[in-house]
């Protein structure tokens, strides 16, 4: 697959041939969906915590005797069905952690960025480089490449000159940046257009290929 590759102001300056062991693989729904599931749920803290009858304190006593009051017979008034009594079927600390293959959660990847090339969501750029780290010259950029869709910015390393980059984006709304290295995708379903060097093919090809 040939696509357009831009310099920051948006113009184009060539085109690039991306691998197709990468951006032409077969799209499974299926599978990028098990992946982002999983990715969510280990996301999850599962603190959760509720108490018991055993946990609530005070309710040692027996409320009244068990006969003679003409009242249904009660053991403790922490009970689920007494107000400020303990709780039945609510959540407790658990783990919610998924189990996934890393050769099926690599294929998810390459299954998502497959549908980003398929869909024009891919911005290749020749060179992600600001001369200095301002938000004004980096919204401008990004205004150029990909107008006002959410945008998903990959660098292959951390640097100085990409160190730039990062600081000039972390106020731009709606806008992220990610090292290459730690594509994931919830990420690359949750942004419109992905933004990226010609260097992080590399890295991609290396990583996924």
């Amino acid at each position: 697959m040939k696509v357009d590759v831009f310099n920051m102001e948006g113009q184009k300056v060539k085109q690039v041939e991306l691998p197709a062991a990468i951006f032409e693989a077969p799209i499974n729904v299926d599978l990028m969906h098990q992946a982002f599931l999983r990715q969510m749920a280990n996301a999850r803290l599962g603190t959760h915590d509720t108490k018991v009858r055993g946990e609530v304190a005070g309710g040692g006593r027996k409320p009244w005797k068990q006969k003679g009051t003409g009242r249904a017979r009660q053991g403790s008034t922490r009970a689920a069905h007494w107000v400020g009594g303990g709780r039945i079927h609510t959540p407790h600390p658990r783990k919610y952690t998924q189990r996934m293959p890393l050769k099926m959660r690599r294929a998810a990847l390459r299954s998502a960025l497959s549908a980003k090339a398929a869909a024009a969501g891919l911005v290749i750029v020749d060179e992600l480089f600001l001369p200095e780290p301002k938000t004004r010259l980096m919204a401008k950029a990004l205004k150029s490449l990909t107008g006002d869709a959410k945008s998903l910015v990959l660098i292959p390393e951390k640097s100085a000159a990409y160190d730039m980059v990062v600081r000039a984006t972390n106020n731009i709304e709606g806008t992220k940046v990610l090292m290459a290295a730690y594509l994931n995708i919830r990420d690359l379903l949750g942004y419109d257009k992905i933004v990226m060097p010609m260097q992080v093919i590399d890295v991609l090809t290396a990583h996924l290929g």
